[in-house]
């Protein structure tokens, strides 16, 4: 076994355990077709425009707050993911890394700010709920950050280390409010050259490569 000196990672789903890209464009152009507004047309554009807070990224997409709810909008987001990300499957590669941390005695934390339920359900239909220790979510849909979750986890595991993996530079800064390390992995929610201009982590293109890094292969 090999002793990188963390005891526990913490794993992102979004993007990062499942390929969910597409899923989530879909989702969010059949809201803004409902209302009238330009769809996201590639994901070059995607890339310009996703970032937390959520309804931050919603606003820029051309969505108007003083006319509707914004929970009402990540309620009807929701419905339509729930849909979309049926047909999406894990990161290529992916579980390379899954197996590694497990065949190495490294606790596995799923941490996401997907709502809990759906969470476990796709992670469920994914095959890859035996890999985790446990599985934390939120309680509703209307997602602003994974920061406080990841605070909730670190107040009750005081002295483990950790290794955040994610694909945004959110996860980065979850990773630092709790003293963990961090791995971005591009082909997720932002681009790799967004990841590589925050600094200061470990950033893979893939994870091919991220399990080559691990693994001295």
């Amino acid at each position: 076994m090999i002793d990188f000196g963390w005891d526990t990672v913490l794993w992102d789903f979004n993007g990062t355990l499942v390929d969910d890209v597409e899923a989530g464009i879909k989702s969010v152009n059949t809201l803004l077709f409902r209302r009238g507004l330009p769809i996201v047309s590639d994901i070059k554009f995607y890339y310009s425009v996703f970032g937390f807070p959520i309804r931050d990224y919603y606003t820029r997409l051309g969505f108007d707050f003083s006319k509707e709810r914004y929970e009402d909008a990540a309620v009807e987001w929701a419905n339509e993911y729930k849909l979309n990300v049926l047909s999406a499957g894990l990161k290529q590669d992916v579980r390379c890394l899954l197996d590694f941390f497990r065949q190495n005695g490294i606790r596995q934390v799923v941490v996401s700010m997907s709502e809990l339920e759906m969470l476990k359900k796709q992670i469920g239909h994914l095959g890859i709920e035996n890999y985790f220790d446990d599985i934390l979510g939120l309680d509703n849909v209307n997602a602003h950050s994974k920061i406080t979750l990841a605070e909730d986890w670190r107040k009750k595991n005081p002295s483990a280390s950790a290794l955040l993996i994610g694909d945004t530079v959110h996860d980065a800064e979850t990773a630092e409010a709790i003293g963990a390390e961090c791995a971005l992995v591009g082909g997720g929610h932002q681009s790799l050259d967004t990841l590589k201009a925050r600094g200061g982590e470990l950033v893979f293109k893939d994870f091919k490569s991220f399990y080559s890094y691990l693994s001295g292969s």
